[in-house]
């Protein structure tokens, strides 16, 4: 159930705008201070997932490995997406709990 409100949570950012997807466009808003989040997809390259996650902690944003390519790209309108930002923090902060209630 957490699992479809993380998704449905990123549907929402990305439909107000509030996602940026892609390799370049990710890294972009990250370096721009834009970035409130960062999500990378399970199935990334370990290239991509050590380049976000060194990118992320020299920034201080906050960085998940979550879902799928498939899914990543589905929840927000687009085709199969190894990684994404959240570019607004009451999205950010919301999706970053309902993450950790998945932990746990």
């Amino acid at each position: 159930m957490v699992r479809n409100k993380v998704f449905s949570l990123l549907g929402l950012a990305a439909r107000s705008r509030n996602v940026v997807s892609g390799e370049f466009a990710t890294e972009k808003a990250v370096k721009d201070g834009k970035a409130c989040l960062v999500i990378v997809s399970a199935e990334a390259s370990d290239n991509t997932k050590k380049m976000f996650q060194n990118m992320c902690s020299f920034y201080e944003v906050p960085f998940r490995l979550y879902g799928g390519k498939e899914e990543l790209g589905h929840c927000i309108g687009k085709e199969m997406r190894a990684s994404l930002a959240v570019t607004n923090e009451g999205f950010a902060s919301n999706i970053i709990k309902n993450l950790e209630c998945e932990d746990n």
